[in-house]
């Protein structure tokens, strides 16, 4: 267990404000991000056959939380770790057309993860997904989204000023993009998320690019799947965080794989055995549009704009009973 306690924290809202603010935020948030990327709301699963290979592997080393069903007693059905497969194969059942996409609530469980202020065992993000030509899979492609989808954060900075100027935590004017190589030139001696905060406290907001991929030196700056995005164009969307002093993650997103960039990552980490899988199989067979997507973190995103010290402030979980005491003792809410 990490705990960060801010000094002299102060909530600014109490917890039926906190409740209302995050009501507020996530409907706001949700309808202004889906009109300026042109996307619909769609349901999606809580679980998925493990088997359909459309589970999202994350770093590879997570245990999804899984069970059985009475009516299917010999399929691992399993909590998704997100929807990030799933949303493509959608986009083509329900007959989505170019340039249009989908979001949706994605609720997981990831039970390995180290709880702190900022991760929880329950995760819940809007998953989403764009329908792109071949031709715009490209650089550009992605750099005009991520400055779309700041847009609208910062957009939202304003709306909830105007709610609670007292609470709001207020954002940087711009975003910058680099690289995963650049990061580890200018910061060789950092590890990774050293060179996260270096750069984050420097700039104020960056798109952190390319992760995944081995970095000249042999090492990858992160751990990412090798079956949804190309490591070549993703991303993560970082703010620097004052009231916790670190590098906030709000959205991982990127680029879906082609035939050919699914292939040569799964061969890199000797995981060509996946391409049996339906899922593997329908990119392979050029079954599937080319895509772009991601998730967006609504308690991250609901934390960075209230500025508070813990995610336990607006989402409800289970935490060590050490860290609830402790927080309770310098006045963070936990929910």
């Amino acid at each position: 267990m990490k705990l960060v306690i801010p000094t002299a924290y102060d909530p600014k809202l109490s917890i039926p404000e906190t409740q209302k603010a995050i009501r507020f935020i996530r409907e706001t948030f949700q309808d202004e991000f889906g009109r300026e990327m042109n996307l619909s709301r769609l349901s999606a699963p809580m679980f998925v056959d493990q088997a359909t290979g459309l589970n999202d592997n994350l770093s590879g080393v997570e245990e999804p939380v899984h069970f059985t069903m009475a009516d299917l007693p010999d399929r691992r059905i399993e909590i998704v770790h997100s929807l990030a497969k799933w949303k493509r194969v959608a986009l083509k059942r329900y007959g989505f057309k170019m340039h249009e996409g989908l979001y949706t609530n994605m609720n997981a469980i990831r039970k390995d993860e180290e709880l702190d202020n900022i991760h929880s065992a329950y995760v819940d993000q809007w998953d989403w997904e764009k329908i792109i030509a071949k031709n715009e899979r490209t650089l550009t492609t992605l750099e005009e989204t991520v400055q779309t989808i700041f847009k609208v954060i910062k957009h939202m900075e304003h709306e909830v000023w105007y709610r609670y100027p007292q609470a709001v935590h207020h954002l940087p004017e711009q975003i910058h993009f680099v690289t995963t190589q650049e990061l580890a030139d200018r910061y060789p001696d950092f590890n990774d998320k050293e060179r996260e905060n270096a750069i984050c406290r420097e700039l104020g907001c960056v798109f952190l690019m390319q992760i995944g991929g081995r970095l000249r030196n042999g090492e990858r700056h992160d751990d990412r799947a090798p079956d949804y995005d190309d490591w070549q164009l993703n991303g993560d969307i970082l703010f620097w965080y004052e009231p916790l002093q670190m590098a906030l993650e709000i959205s991982s997103m990127g680029i879906r794989v082609d035939q050919d960039s699914l292939v040569s990552q799964l061969r890199e980490l000797n995981l060509e055995e996946r391409l049996e899988f339906p899922y593997h199989q329908m990119v392979l067979n050029h079954q599937l549009p080319y895509t772009i997507g991601g998730g967006i973190g609504q308690s991250r995103l609901c934390m960075l704009l209230l500025g508070k010290a813990h995610v336990g402030e607006v989402q409800a979980s289970i935490w060590p009973q050490a860290m609830l005491d402790q927080c309770a003792a310098k006045r963070i809410q936990i929910l």
